[in-house]
């Protein structure tokens, strides 16, 4: 195995880390959201902050190492077009990747505040995941898009 494949091969794994982590989130947040229930919420919500924390920090920053790597030994351009889309790109995902962070970690806290009180969850709580919802839509569709354009090379 070359140095070049070994590289490639911790690149795409990074990606998969990223879609992957970024799925399970988005489905455990929104059955945990879909449950009403403050507690299942807050344990829900922890394991996705922790998750976020070990899994999709780990990889966003290891994803433009990688890439830089794979640019040097392929002889690849940073101004080659779909590089410079894919970094664009990543910048918007990240856009979008560090408020929702923000927001788990916020609704996580007042799902535990209504737990602790055995209240409701409070009328913040519900706004933060409206606005985590369609927050997903454009990161998440950065990352597929990104994919797509590391597979593809269009241009």
């Amino acid at each position: 195995m070359t140095l070049y494949f070994l590289v490639k091969y911790l690149h795409v794994l990074g990606a998969i880390v990223i879609l992957g982590t970024g799925t399970g989130i988005a489905f455990f947040m929104l059955m945990a959201h879909r449950s009403q229930n403050a507690e299942f919420i807050a344990r829900t919500a922890s394991v996705v902050v922790i998750a976020d924390a070990l899994f999709t920090f780990s990889a966003v920053i290891f994803q433009p190492v990688t890439g830089g790597l794979l640019m040097m030994l392929s002889a690849t351009s940073i101004a080659e077009r779909w590089v410079m889309a894919s970094l664009a790109l990543y910048v918007v995902a990240g856009l979008f990747w560090v408020p929702v962070v923000v927001m788990q970690i916020e609704m996580r806290d007042l799902a535990r505040k209504a737990a602790e009180t055995q209240g409701p969850l409070p009328p913040r709580y519900f706004l933060l995941f409206r606005r985590w919802f369609i927050f997903g839509f454009p990161g998440f569709g950065a990352t597929m898009l990104i994919l797509w354009l590391m597979i593809a090379k269009p241009f």
